[in-house]
């Protein structure tokens, strides 16, 4: 009998055909690629961050109550809309209206006496994640690529830094079923340095970095030195603007849950899930001889509970 991962493999490969059209982009997908310019200064992307965050309160807001809640200059804000392709403030915040009503009005039916308690308003938030998840996930090229390219580093690093280390710790654990060479960094430093230039020395192209909130410099720093050293960076991330997002070569990013006290990560634990499927479809035969080899040696030695 096959294990569930391998029958998950065999029957759920992304590769294997696209979907029909779907519905449009999520407002992050949406902000993301309206926003997407290379040379935005360190304002302006600042800018873009607050409007990706606060979309639905945003977008209505004047020039002056824009600029205090981002923290820079009216002119700022203008020269933001100007390099984001609009004549002025006021053509993008037409465009950020339509973005945001389209967010309220899929969240309408939900009335106050449906919205339950703080706990249920955090899985509700949660679920909103998700969607904006599913919607980005519409077009498969970007996480079948990065698959692919993952698949192929070997070893493959990954990095995840304190309150990201039970995401890089999930990410490993199940690559290693797939992938002969998976390497894991969970502390920073000289540590961290250490394992990223031996893994580039040992034929090494890919770090695939987690980066949740709140963000730690050494995090920033890491990737910065597996950039240097000549890898590679892909990144999972709840933020689609900023340094990190600027120094990776594809970002990943996903809603965290934040209406508790501590974040929760239903979406980039989806994400995750989504890069290992592309890893599993990028080398079918090899997936399929590690998971059977795992399987023998498991039943050998009873790593399991038989349900």
């Amino acid at each position: 009998m096959p294990s569930p991962q391998q029958a998950r493999a065999q029957a759920y490969a992304i590769t294997s055909a696209k979907a029909g059209p779907e519905t449009e982009p999520s407002p992050t997908a949406q902000l993301r690629a309206l926003f997407d310019r290379p040379r935005l200064s360190p304002g302006q992307r600042r800018i873009a961050q607050y409007l990706i965050e606060h979309i639905t309160e945003a977008a209505f807001l004047s020039i002056t109550d824009l600029a205090d809640r981002a923290g820079v200059s009216q002119p700022s804000v203008t020269r933001f809309a100007s390099a984001v392709g609009f004549s002025g403030y006021p053509a993008l915040r037409e465009k950020l209206q339509s973005i945001a009503l389209g967010t309220r009005s899929a969240g309408a039916g939900q009335t106050e006496e449906h919205r339950g308690n703080e706990l249920q308003a955090a899985v509700d938030a949660e679920i909103e994640n998700l969607e904006n998840l599913r919607r980005d996930l519409a077009d498969t090229d970007r996480v079948i690529e990065a698959g692919r390219a993952l698949s192929a580093s070997t070893p493959l690093t990954v990095l995840g830094l304190r309150i990201s280390v039970s995401l890089a710790e999930y990410f490993a654990y199940a690559a290693r079923r797939i992938h002969p060479d998976v390497r894991l960094v969970t502390l920073g430093g000289s540590v961290a340095y250490d394992a990223l230039l031996q893994s580039r020395e040992a034929g090494g192209t890919w770090v695939l970095a987690f980066s949740m909130p709140r963000h730690a410099q050494e995090t920033l720093t890491a990737v910065r030195v597996a950039r240097s050293a000549g890898l590679k960076v892909a990144l999972i991330t709840d933020l689609a603007l900023g340094p990190l997002a600027d120094e990776a070569d594809v970002t990943f990013a996903t809603g965290t849950g934040s209406r508790l006290v501590f974040d929760s990560y239903a979406a980039p634990g989806v994400m995750c899930a989504a890069l290992l499927q592309a890893m599993t479809d990028a080398d079918p035969e090899r997936t399929q001889a590690r998971l059977e080899d795992y399987e023998q040696v498991a039943d050998e030695h009873r790593f399991f509970l038989r349900d």
